[in-house]
Formats: C-alpha cells, structure tokens, sequence
C-alpha cells in the first residue's frame, strides 16, 4: 500500500506532473551521480524532455524546475523567491551548481531539449537526463516518467508491473485493499470508519503521532495557501493576462458575511478553490491533492465545513475528512492513474471532486457505503473531462474549473447521504475503471499537450 501522505505532497506550482516531479528526477539524478562518485568528474549535463513535459513544459515550469533540481532544490523545501534568484543567476552566468557540489556550464536553451515528438510508450511525461565528462564520454543516462502527482517513476520500475491492483512499497499494513469493494468489507469486518481503517494502516509507515502530525502540516499548509491567495493581487505570469479574482470576491464576502442569500455557498468556495490555484499558477507553495492542477477543491471544501462546523474540534474533522479523501486518492492511483497526460482533466479534478465527496461525507456522519456512493458520484460525472490549457498555462480553465469541482464535490456528497434503501446501481470500483478506459480512449491532444480543445479555439492574447 501507499500512504496518504504519499498523496498529499506539499510543493510548487504550477503542476506537479510538470513542476514538482520534474523537479524530483533532476535532484535524484544529481544525487545518483554524486553516489556513484561521477559527480566530480561530470562537465556537462543534458535534459531531454519528452511528449506532454515537452508540449506543456515552457507553460508548466518544467524548464525551470528542472534546473532548479539539478541544483538540488527539493518541491516541498524551495522558497519561490530563492528559486527566482537562482534560475536568474544560471541564466544570466550559463553555469549550473550542480548537486550543490559541483559547478558546471550550462544552457539551458542548448541542454534543454524540448522532444514533443517523442511519445514514450511506457507514460507521456519522460526525461531523459546524461551526464557527460570533459572529452564528452557519457557517464550517466537515465530515463524517468512523471506519473502524476509529484510521483516519480525509473523505466524500470514502469517495466516491472504491479500484481494486480497493489503498488508494492515493502510495507504491509494490517487492511490491504486493491479495491472500493475490499476497502468496505475491510471496514465492515472491523466495524470502523474508513478514517479509523487507514489510521491503523498508517500505523505501519510511521508512529501515530508523526501521522497525525502530518495531516495536521497538509492542513495547515492548504490554509496558508488559501490565506496568501486572498490576499495577493495582479496579473498572473504567462503572458494570457488572467487576472486575480479572489481578492476582490473575498473582500465583497467579507463586507456580508451574514447574508442569508442561499447561493452564496458557491461564492465562498469558488473563492477559496480559485485563491489556491492562482496561487498554484503564480508559482507558489501548494498541496497536490491529489495533483497541483486541482489542488483548490480539497483545501475549498475543508476551509468552508470543516471551520464552519462546530460540532467537532476543527483539527479532528480536518483529520477525518484528509484521511478519508486520501483513502480513495490511493484507489484512483493504484486502480487507474492521477495524470492528466495519461488520463486528461477527469484524473486530476474529477478524482479531486471525488476525494472531496468523499471527504465531507464521512465528515457528516456518512457510513463508508455513504462516502463510496459520495466518491462515486463525484467522479461520475467528470466522465471525459479534457485536459486542454491554454497556452500551455495551468490558468485557463483550471483555475475556475476546480471552482466548480469544489461545488460539485458538495452536492455529490448531499446526493449520497440523500440515498436510502438499495445501493447506487454504480459501484466507486467501476466509475474508476470507466474513467482509466475513457483516458485510454481519449485522444492525446486533450491529454495536458495543448494541441485540442480550448488551447487551440481561443486565441492567446
């Protein structure tokens, strides 16, 4: 099994797939050349990006994300404004500080290759970085995938395929499930809550309390990222010239906060999902939950219920509600895929809506059979949601669309907690599988490429 702080990563935006994971596999190669005692030896260093790092890459960061993991900066430790001043330093010298340890010229317009016409087989989103010494003898080269997430693949590790629905980390928890069907009769058989089910999982990785802790640093960190939002005002970079819009919703909300208007729950997370991922476009600190480009419906639906709630202290319902959404991430990531260069827009809102269901239904009192039927119904009906940014930028639709995620989150869990008597004729177990064929189907230009859809019927300003 993985772990719930497996799916929730704290890093940059403005895409994990293309910022974060990137980021991930320049900084593990620089260390496998420092390991192997190749690092001094090594003069120079290409990065060859393939398919959708290639097409949405300038667009995503993936460029500057890669330089900065040569570097050795990590996504979840790099301050935006450290990481500027050192991307401006590479550039303006055309050296590299390689690993830390190591200096090194470097171009990035000649080292940097965008390869969009190479497609790997294996997953849309290869690297192949080489290292070379000072006659120009290779010394290292390696390829990886950015699966989605910030998560990381070698090719060999792609190669070797998992035996049936588990991905093996080495560690074995007391309920292992590759499946909704076994998570619930899991729950069942112990008579827990879901939440309580991948607690005791979590027990496994690490002491209770560094779990809680965890959850307790995913919270804060989504709250920070929602608070600097609010506040932050202007032009988003890109060149599309999208302006921020949840400072002045934010402000209009605050100045009536008591109004008795029955829609202006959409106002409140539409302000709070957009905060995040104008933050996320801008480059700054966000949570993949489960990846960057939908990282503002979790934090949405937890900033308006979980503090508008007082039934219970807020830390404990924050805790159910990430425990519980991180249950079923770990299902569309063993079961399917979280990428929206595998699985277009429906693998990174449509399972965020999902997760979020999910979430706010066990945080209302949903029995796991509830908090499926929340999950399922999320997900249903992102069905074949495309992943077409303009301009390659992570802003258009994005940020509005995980707005309407947060919402839909909602009334997916409202939907499930209405339900009695018979269960939903779709199972959670088989909208996933629907949603890992509709991205299998689903033509590669709506794939995160920018060659479909909005990205080529909107002219970019």
């Amino acid at each position: 099994m993985l772990s719930v702080l497996d799916i929730f990563r704290i890093g940059i935006g403005p895409s994990s797939s293309h910022t974060v994971g990137p980021m991930r596999i320049a900084r593990t190669f620089a260390r496998a050349l420092a390991k192997s005692d190749k690092l001094q030896r090594t003069a120079r260093v290409t990065i060859e990006l393939q398919g959708s790092l290639a097409l949405t890459g300038v667009g995503h960061g993936t460029v500057d994300a890669s330089i900065l993991g040569l570097m050795g900066f990590a996504p979840d430790k790099t301050c935006p404004d450290e990481a500027a001043a050192a991307l401006a330093k590479v550039r303006a010298s055309k050296r590299l500080d390689l690993g830390g340890g190591r200096e090194i010229a470097f171009d990035p317009a000649g080292d940097i290759d965008l390869a969009g016409h190479i497609i790997p087989d294996l997953h849309p989103n290869g690297m192949k970085l080489t290292a070379f010494d000072a006659d120009g003898g290779k010394l290292s080269e390696r390829t990886y995938y950015s699966t989605g997430g910030g998560f990381v693949a070698s090719e060999a590790q792609l190669k070797r395929k998992p035996k049936g629905d588990r991905i093996n980390t080495g560690t074995q928890v007391p309920h292992d499930f590759g499946s909704a069907a076994e998570l619930l009769a899991a729950c069942d058989t112990a008579d827990v809550s879901i939440a309580d089910l991948i607690l005791t999982n979590e027990d496994a990785f690490r002491p209770r309390d560094k779990t809680l802790e965890g959850i307790d640093r995913i919270a804060k960190a989504m709250d920070q990222c929602i608070d600097r939002g609010l506040t932050q005002r202007g032009i988003l970079p890109g060149g599309l010239k999208v302006e921020r819009r949840a400072p002045d919703l934010w402000d209009k909300l605050s100045a009536n906060p008591q109004s008795n208007e029955r829609e202006q729950l959409f106002d409140w997370l539409n302000c709070y999902a957009m905060a995040v991922n104008e933050e996320n476009a801008a480059g700054g600190r966000v949570v993949t939950a489960p990846t960057n480009g939908a990282a503002g419906i979790i934090p949405a639906v937890i900033r308006f219920y979980c503090v508008a709630n007082d039934e219970q202290p807020c830390t404990d319902s924050r805790r159910i509600f990430l425990l519980t959404a991180g249950a079923i991430g770990l299902l569309y990531k063993q079961r399917a895929s979280i990428s929206g260069a595998e699985m277009g827009c429906q693998g990174e809102v449509g399972v965020a809506c999902s997760m979020a269901a999910g979430g706010l239904a066990a945080l209302w009192g949903a029995s796991p059979v509830q908090v499926a039927s929340a999950a399922e119904i999320g997900m249903e009906h992102n069905l074949g949601l495309t992943c077409d940014p303009v301009g390659g930028l992570v802003q258009v639709p994005c940020i509005e669309r995980n707005a309407i995620g947060a919402v839909k989150a909602v009334n997916a869990a409202r939907l499930a907690l209405h339900r009695t008597g018979a269960e939903s004729l779709v199972s959670l177990d088989q909208v996933i599988e629907t949603m890992r064929q509709t991205g299998l189907d689903m033509s590669n230009k709506y794939k995160e490429t920018s060659q479909g859809g909005l990205a080529v019927n909107v002219i970019e300003c």
